[in-house]
């Protein structure tokens, strides 16, 4: 008889309970909260609540909380948002020497307790902590990829469609690099109906959007005191879905590159296609020089930060 998924969580904060709750709503596998053994309680708490919510929404999932890494054993996958959120006045890169000693433990303790599993990293800085993911395990690229691009494509996409007055679900946008105020929004690749989004909207205004979405992340910490949950899981728990279905969906995310736009040994949000195997291609678009010389610039300080990383 076929047996669940499995999908193991590990950090039990804002955006780990959100996962939980998205996993459990899709019925996509039963779900592992994992937190440090002085919050134990919270996931435990939390995967409680979630229990009795799937009772009242009539899901099937068992949902457990724990801190002991030996319960992530068999996962299919393993989402790791553990680490410390940003607060106001704060950038990602700030968070890399408090993250950095988070993720090499947690790093080893996927290693040895889910040998098999697609790792999905979204703790900041990102392309350093999912570099570092890597490093650690030495699971082969295809399975430890990092949710960047499809929460900064889904920010473009939001606010491309509120300036253009249209719903969102007809806005496909595209952002690439690393995951910070170097990304880079492609307008050459952006589309409204299939309508190129120059066409439609004004260069100063698409200055102004781009330039937003670059400082999304820290618009919302500003706002409410501390980093977005909501999307950066329903971004995260697209690409697990897409794994775990095998759906070969075309999903921008940070991924480990071997010469595909001129780059390797660095971690990128470039468009892939996520599949039954993993991160099954990374998918090569034609760049105007614009977009390269970004690119260029965006690549430069992720390196920054591994160099960084490395030295700590």
């Amino acid at each position: 008889m076929p047996q669940r998924k499995k999908i193991s969580l590990i950090g039990a904060g804002n955006i780990g309970g959100e996962l939980a709750i998205l996993a459990a709503r899709r019925e996509l596998g039963d779900v592992v909260l994992l937190d440090i053994p002085d919050k134990e309680g919270v996931a435990k708490g939390k995967a409680l609540d979630i229990m009795q919510t799937c009772a009242l929404d009539g899901h099937d999932a068992n949902v457990v909380g724990t801190s002991d890494y030996a319960d992530i054993a068999g996962s299919d996958v393993v989402i790791v948002t553990a680490g410390v959120p940003r607060k106001p006045g704060m950038s990602r890169d700030d968070l890399l020497s408090i993250n950095l000693k988070i993720m090499r433990s947690v790093a080893t303790n996927v290693k040895e307790h889910a040998p098999n599993a697609l790792v999905i990293v979204i703790s900041n800085p990102l392309d350093a902590m999912v570099y570092e993911m890597k490093k650690i395990t030495g699971f082969p690229r295809e399975r430890v990829i990092g949710m960047a691009g499809a929460l900064d494509s889904a920010r473009f996409q939001c606010f491309l469609a509120e300036a253009a007055g249209v719903s969102v679900k007809d806005v496909n946008a595209l952002v690439l690099g690393g995951h910070g105020d170097t990304m880079v929004p492609c307008l050459s690749y952006t589309t409204i109906k299939g309508v190129k989004v120059t066409s439609l909207l004004p260069a100063d205004q698409l200055d102004a959007m781009i330039e937003r979405t670059r400082k999304g992340g820290g618009e919302i910490v500003q706002l409410m005191g501390t980093s977005a949950y909501v999307a950066p899981a329903a971004g995260a728990m697209s690409m697990a879905e897409s794994y775990l279905k095998a759906q070969r969906r075309t999903i921008a995310c940070a991924a480990y590159l071997q010469g595909e736009y001129g780059y390797s040994d660095i971690y990128m949000g470039v468009p892939v296609i996520i599949g039954g195997e993993g991160m099954e291609r990374v998918v090569e678009i034609e760049l105007s020089a614009e977009e390269k010389s970004m690119l260029e610039e965006s690549a430069k300080h992720v390196r920054e930060l591994i160099d960084a990383a490395s030295k700590l």
